[in-house]
C-alpha cells in the first residue's frame, strides 16, 4: 500500500477482524456518527428520468501508475454529491473500497485531494446486508448504530472505519450517466508499511470476488455484468472496464477459477523455466493487482532463482548485492537502459494451468525484471516466504501482468488473459459473451 519500496506496494489480499468501535462522541459534525432516529439510505441506482429497464452496460477507466518508479496502478473515480474526484489503487485481492475520511482519527493518510466528507445520513445500518456480508464468518450485531470494519493487508498495512454509502459517478458506454449509491468504508485510521509517508491516492479500490465489492454491487445493482478485466501499461498507463462489452471474442486464453480460495485463482499451475520442467507442480496461484511484485512460496521460489542463476553463470552479467531496489540484482559492463540491454540472457518462466485447456501463462523477461535507476537488472519475482506469506500462497503481481488483458469472468466462472498492447482505450462491441 502506498510507495514503492524494496518488498513491493504490499500484498493487499486482507481478511477482516471483527470487533465493534463507535466514534467518538465529541467527534465533528462531519463525523460519521449516526444520529438517533436517522435512516441510512436505500442502497439503489439511481438513474436518469426516462431510463426506463436497465439493461446491463459497461464503463471503462483510463488506469494510471507503473510498477517502477511509482509502485502502483490506480483510477480516478468521481464520488458523491456533488461529485468530487478520487484516486483509487486498484486492487483485485481485497473486496472493500475506501476513502481516507475527514473525521478525527489517529493516523489520517495524506492523499492528494481533500478528505471525503461524510455526512450522518450515510452511515450503513449493522442490519444491512452488505454489513453482515462484510462480517461474514464473525459474531455481528445487527442492533448496533454503524457498521465498522478493520482491514490488515499483508504488507502489515491497515484500515480501520465505518461503512458508509454514496453515489458513484459513471459514464457507461451506452452514453448514460449513472449514479449508483455503493456502500464503501469511511477509513479514519490508515496505517502503511512506510510511516508518515505522502499516499499517491485517496483509498483504495477492491475489487475482489466478495459481495461487497465494487463489482458486485454493479452487478447486483444490474448496471453492468459481474465481469471486469484490466490492461496494465508496461511503460504505465493502462484500462479498467467493469462489464462484458471489451471482451475479445478470440484468442483468450481462459483457465477456470479455482472454488477453494476466496480470491481470483486459476488453479493450481506447474513451472517451466523455458521449455524445461522446474519440478513445482499443483503451485496454487491467485492473481492480485494489489501487489507490485510477483512472489512465489519457497519451493518455487528457489527452484526459479536457481535456475536463473545457473544460466547466467556464463554470461557477462555479476550479481550485485549493493542495490537497495530488489534483494537480486545484476550489473552489466555498463549501465543497463531497459529490459531490451539484458533479455538475451534471461528465459521465459511458464504457469501452466492444470484445470484449463492448455491454459498456458507466459512470464517472459520484460514481465519479471526491473531496470533500476542505478542501471541493473533485478528480479521483480520475491521470496513469498521471507515477505512473511502462507508458504503455500503464489502472488501473480502487476509486474506479471503487464502488456495483457487479463478478464475476470465472474458469471461464466473463468478467469481469461491475451497478450494485447494497453496503451489507448479498447473499442466495445468484441465481445462474444
Amino acid at each position: 500500500m502506498g510507495g514503492w519500496t524494496a518488498a513491493g506496494k504490499g500484498l493487499l489480499i486482507a481478511f477482516l477482524l471483527a470487533f465493534t468501535v463507535a466514534i467518538s462522541p465529541s467527534a465533528s459534525a462531519a463525523s460519521p456518527k449516526k444520529a438517533k432516529g436517522s435512516d441510512s439510505p436505500p442502497l439503489m441506482l439511481q438513474l436518469p428520468v426516462g431510463t426506463g429497464r436497465r439493461v446491463p452496460s459497461s464503463v471503462v477507466f483510463p488506469i494510471y501508475g507503473d510498477v517502477y518508479p511509482h509502485g502502483l496502478y490506480y483510477v480516478a473515480m468521481s464520488i458523491g454529491d456533488p461529485p468530487k474526484p478520487y484516486f483509487l489503487d486498484i486492487d483485485t485481492g481485497s473486496d472493500l473500497t475506501w476513502l481516507q475520511c475527514d473525521a478525527p482519527c489517529a493516523r489520517c493518510s495524506k492523499g492528494p485531494h481533500p478528505w471525503y466528507r461524510p455526512t450522518k445520513n450515510k452511515l450503513v445500518p449493522c442490519r444491512d446486508p452488505l454489513c453482515a456480508a462484510l462480517h461474514t464468518g464473525t459474531i455481528h450485531d445487527e442492533n448496533c448504530d454503524q457498521c465498522d470494519y478493520q482491514i490488515q493487508y499483508e504488507d502489515r498495512g491497515s484500515s480501520l472505519g465505518v461503512l458508509i454509502s454514496d453515489a458513484f459517478n459513471l459514464r457507461l458506454i451506452n452514453t448514460t450517466v449513472v449514479r449508483p449509491v455503493f456502500a464503501f468504508g469511511c477509513g479514519y485510521d490508515q496505517q502503511f508499511a512506510i510511516h508518515n509517508a505522502p499516499t499517491p491516492t485517496d483509498g483504495l479500490l477492491g475489487l475482489g470476488t466478495g459481495k461487497i465489492s465494487v463489482l458486485s454491487q454493479l452487478s447486483d445493482q444490474g448496471v453492468t455484468k459481474n465481469v471486469m478485466g484490466h490492461c496494465l501499461g508496461g511503460k504505465g498507463g493502462g484500462y479498467l472496464f467493469f462489464g462484458d462489452d471489451f471482451v475479445p471474442s478470440s484468442l483468450m486464453t481462459w483457465a477456470p477459477m479455482s472454488r477453494s480460495r476466496n480470491y481470483y485463482s486459476p488453479g493450481p499451475a506447474n513451472l517451466y523455466w523455458g521449455t524445461r520442467s522446474l519440478g513445482v507442480n499443483q503451485m496454487e496461484v491467485v492473481f492480485d493487482t494489489g501487489s507490485t511484485f510477483t512472489y512465489f512460496g519457497f519451493q518455487p521460489y528457489q527452484a526459479f532463482l536457481s535456475a536463473v542463476k545457473s544460466d547466467l553463470s556464463k554470461k557477462p552479467l555479476k550479481e550485485e548485492f549493493d542495490d537497495p531496489s530488489l534483494p537480486v540484482c545484476w550489473k552489466g559492463p555498463k549501465a543497463f537502459k531497459s529490459v531490451k540491454d539484458v533479455k538475451k540472457y534471461f528465459k521465459t518462466l511458464a504457469l501452466n494451468f492444470v484445470n484449463g485447456q492448455r491454459a498456458l501463462l507466459e512470464v517472459p523477461p520484460e514481465n519479471y525484471l526491473i531496470i533500476t535507476k542505478h542501471g541493473n537488472a533485478c528480479l521483480g519475482i520475491l521470496n513469498g516466504t521471507e515477505a512473511g506469506l502462507n508458504k503455500d500462497l503464489n502472488i501473480i503481481g502487476d509486474i506479471s501482468m503487464q502488456d495483457r488483458m487479463i478478464v475476470y469472468d465472474n458469471e461464466r466462472q473463468h478467469i481469461g488473459w491475451v497478450q494485447i498492447g494497453c496503451d489507448r482505450l479498447p473499442k466495445p462491441g468484441a465481445s462474444s459473451q
